[in-house]
């Protein structure tokens, strides 16, 4: 089972629009109501695919009643932990043309008795034979930028290995804490790790060396359009496919770790090729849907080891 961890999950509505028209009253033509957030998102991937799940995630309000609702009609089994605050709820607004305009709320703070049972839910769900753990997206005020070093530290406790999909200062401390088995930057993120700009294969690989330098095993850095590159200690690997024209951008990153994740037990190249296939099939879906086994093609993407590092993103 893979236990996901959402500390600022969402209700998230997404509208698709023609075109949106900043500062005039815009139409939409369709809605899309799912729960949010990033490991929640990770969650319904897997459960979609037929492996086993349990999102773990704070709940409050009439909202936190709607998320807890429209996890139990997909199908993903929740370990939801009641706090006072009010869950947040997400806004994207998706043109026609796949461009997508998000509106995040900030989500409630959570005091340290609610992050104590955040945890404490957590380790219920390992000890009940959890096989691994993944940190997923923003933190709330009062989680503290350490929430997922204290979450890779409890699952490092029972022996589970620990993903982290996070950015900013929570990335930051749990890179530099160590022990992490999987970081999943996009490669903006990981140059605002290390303080300089992705150009090139070889920045991307000089930087994810330096994570895998502080503890992690292993990076997966999402490059969008173009593709994947998938870093450890001693190899690099890119896996893409054809161009796509993009119904919806929102959770193809979460897709693609699922997938990866799913690959669990496979050579590393068939879980790169995994993950970039699953995050190409979410954004042919609208809104935040997520790929199920039919929309995904992993025949059409191509894994290449040791790409050349002076070869530009753009050009992947």
């Amino acid at each position: 089972m893979i236990v996901t961890v959402t500390p600022n999950p969402s209700v998230d509505r997404a509208l698709d629009l023609d075109q949106l028209a900043v500062g005039e009253v815009n139409r939409a033509h369709d809605t899309h109501v799912h729960a949010g957030g990033k490991g929640i998102n990770v969650s319904r991937a897997l459960v979609a695919h037929g492996y086993p799940t349990r999102a773990v995630l704070p709940a409050g309000g009439p909202d936190g009643e709607l998320l807890v609702r429209l996890l139990e009609e997909q199908g993903v089994p929740a370990h939801a932990v009641p706090v006072t605050g009010e869950t947040r709820s997400n806004i994207t607004l998706v043109e026609r043309t796949g461009v997508t305009t998000k509106v995040n709320a900030p989500g409630p703070a959570l005091g340290p008795d609610d992050v104590t049972a955040l945890l404490d839910a957590v380790e219920a769900e390992v000890a009940a034979g959890a096989r691994l753990v993944v940190g997923a997206g923003s933190l709330p005020a009062g989680a503290g930028a350490d929430f997922f070093v204290r979450l890779s530290a409890l699952a490092g406790r029972h022996g589970v290995p620990c993903a982290l999909d996070t950015s900013g200062e929570p990335l930051v401390a749990a890179v530099d804490a160590g022990g992490l088995d999987v970081v999943k930057p996009n490669d903006e993120e990981l140059g605002a790790l290390v303080g300089r700009d992705m150009v090139v294969v070889g920045d991307v690989v000089d930087a994810a060396r330096s994570v895998v330098d502080r503890g992690t095993r292993q990076v997966l850095v999402s490059l969008g359009a173009h593709g994947a590159l998938l870093v450890d200690a001693t190899s690099v690997w890119w896996a893409g496919g054809p161009p796509l024209v993009p119904a919806s951008t929102v959770g193809a990153g979460d897709a693609t770790l699922a997938g990866f994740l799913s690959a669990v037990d496979e050579e590393p190249q068939v879980r790169l090729a995994t993950a970039v296939a699953w995050g190409r099939a979410a954004v042919l879906l609208p809104g935040t849907a997520v790929p199920t086994p039919a929309d995904v093609r992993l025949d059409e993407v191509r894994v290449v080891e040791s790409p050349p590092p002076n070869v530009a993103l753009k050009e992947l």
